[in-house]
């Protein structure tokens, strides 16, 4: 299990400034639905975005983390 705000918290250090919002979609702590806005993704196609937050969870992805749907915007999208 990993807990929401351990999830806030590494989006948020690999994506200073950013706004993220995470709820735990079955109250496990494995399953989560994560919407991230960050000037990073600007200019990026949606595969590109999800693809570099999935690294930041590469150690517990399969494990603690089983599942992570992702909203990701930039500013201007938002």
């Amino acid at each position: 299990m990993i807990a929401p705000e351990q999830i806030r918290q590494r989006i948020e250090r690999a994506f200073p400034g950013s706004s993220v919002s995470v709820r735990d979609l079955t109250g496990g702590q494995d399953h989560y639905q994560v919407e991230i806005v960050s000037e990073a993704f600007a200019g990026l196609p949606a595969v590109q975005r999800h693809r570099i937050v999935y690294a930041i969870f590469e150690d517990v992805l399969g494990g603690a983390l089983h599942a992570l749907s992702l909203r990701t915007l930039a500013p201007d999208e938002s």
